[in-house]
């Protein structure tokens, strides 16, 4: 890709230098900023395409995690009795899920960047970054929406008396939210610079985030691996197990969050997303040879 220089001598004439960019870590902030308008663009091109053609449009993104937490709530709270640490397992399932999903989409939509917009890269220039946070921005908008869902069952429950409340770690759920959304882009920009030659990632990516489910508190609390040390040690290595703590400790007052733990899970996000940024910024710029 290369990098236009703007300049003007003394009689006020305007000249373009163009020269390669090198560094490992070319992306421009300011430049990503002054594209904020296509940004927004490709939001809205987001939910047009995914929603295009469909009967209840919208609607699904209220209906999935819907259905899932009622799916969770049979299987694995009426089945196998798994605990939820004294809450109703439906909310319990709920918050869970909610952030999950989340993650989950900031994934798989951002996983296939580069192949699904290889021809669009190929004629038109435009910070590539936006692309994947235009991603992310649309999953934090299903996210929203999901969550004020999430908060009228909370309501529901709290007023009959299910014994859920709110606690301090309240305050730091924008501070879980946009960690989320950062670890999400970091993996998925990780997967889109990787699929450009190896398209296998892009099939194996949708059952690595199930399985990834799996070995997150989503569907059980981390209290209940109290009785393995080494099973909960082992867990504890996941970063996506503090978020999910504690969103439920911040919403319904159950929950083992302890800070070393988020702290831990803070770092791996950040080196998550700095190593995607510089493996994302080396792609782009040999990616159409490969593509």
């Amino acid at each position: 890709m290369a990098e236009q220089i703007q300049t003007n001598d003394r009689n006020d004439e305007w000249t373009t230098i163009i020269k390669p960019r090198t560094g490992w870590f070319d992306i421009d902030l300011q430049e990503l900023w002054r594209y904020r308008d296509l940004i927004t663009m490709f939001v809205k091109r987001n939910f047009t395409v995914l929603y295009k053609q469909t009967i209840l449009g919208p609607l699904w993104i209220i209906l999935n995690p819907l259905i899932t937490t009622v799916l969770f709530n049979v299987v694995f709270g009426g089945i196998a009795g798994l605990s939820t640490d004294g809450t109703p397992s439906f909310l319990f399932y709920m918050a869970g899920n909610t952030l999950w999903t989340f993650f989950a989409s900031c994934i798989n939509n951002t996983a296939n960047t580069f192949v699904a917009n290889s021809q669009v890269f190929g004629k038109v220039y435009f910070p590539r970054l936006s692309t994947p946070i235009s991603q992310v921005l649309t999953s934090l908008i299903n996210f929203f929406i999901q969550f004020v869902m999430f908060v009228l069952f909370w309501i529901y429950f709290w007023v009959t008396g299910a014994g859920i409340h709110l606690t301090l770690w309240v305050i730091a759920l924008p501070f879980v939210v946009l960690e989320v959304m950062l670890l999400g882009l970091g993996v998925g920009i990780i997967v889109s610079a990787l699929t450009t030659k190896y398209r296998d990632l892009a099939i194996a990516v949708g059952f690595g985030v199930q399985l990834w489910m799996y070995i997150s508190p989503v569907v059980y609390p981390l209290s209940s691996l109290d009785e393995s040390p080494r099973l909960r040690a082992l867990m504890t290595l996941n970063p996506m197990t503090s978020p999910v703590e504690v969103f439920r400790m911040a919403t319904l007052g159950t929950g083992t969050v302890l800070v070393g733990n988020l702290v831990y899970s803070v770092v791996v996000t950040l080196i998550a997303l700095v190593a995607g940024i510089i493996l994302f910024s080396r792609i782009e710029k040999t990616f159409m040879d490969t593509v």
